[in-house]
């Protein structure tokens, strides 16, 4: 008996601008849809917001990520929608996330599900900075933006 081949996985990361003021409000709606889809969807990634301007990267079977990403294109709450980077991948750079995200004024962002530190760490930065892959490298630079 021979079990299928695994799916190959695909990542795509894009940056938008958001076409009003969500709030904290809107922006827990908008985690809590993307977590619900990515679930159904076998998809991981990651949701940055600053200053009006989204980054986000998803990854798991290309299919998956292409039919989100066309919803996601088609959605009003931004515009300006930019591909950085998409094509196959050998691994999941999120595998633990369900949708990581930063940046939710007045949430207690460690206590809600599939939180990760990873933009705050400080520990082990040698081998942080030695594995960043690209998506990594941009969220970081999203980070630092003036």
């Amino acid at each position: 008996m021979s079990s299928a081949p695994a799916e190959p996985l695909f990542h795509l990361g894009y940056v938008s601008t958001e076409t009003g003021h969500l709030g904290t409000q809107g922006m827990v709606e908008l985690l809590i849809e993307a977590r619900r889809v990515n679930t159904e969807r076998n998809l991981t990634g990651l949701l940055l917001h600053r200053e009006k301007s989204f980054y986000q990267v998803l990854e798991g079977p290309e299919e998956e990520v292409k039919r989100t990403f066309e919803g996601i294109e088609r959605d009003d709450r931004h515009t300006a929608v930019d591909v950085l980077f998409e094509g196959t991948v050998e691994q999941r750079e999120f595998a633990d996330w369900q949708m990581g995200f930063i940046n939710l004024d007045g949430v207690e962002l460690s206590a809600l599900t599939g939180y990760s530190d990873f933009l705050s760490r400080e520990d082990n930065a040698k081998d942080f900075l030695e594995n960043l892959s690209r998506g990594k490298r941009l969220a970081l630079m999203f980070r630092s933006m003036e």
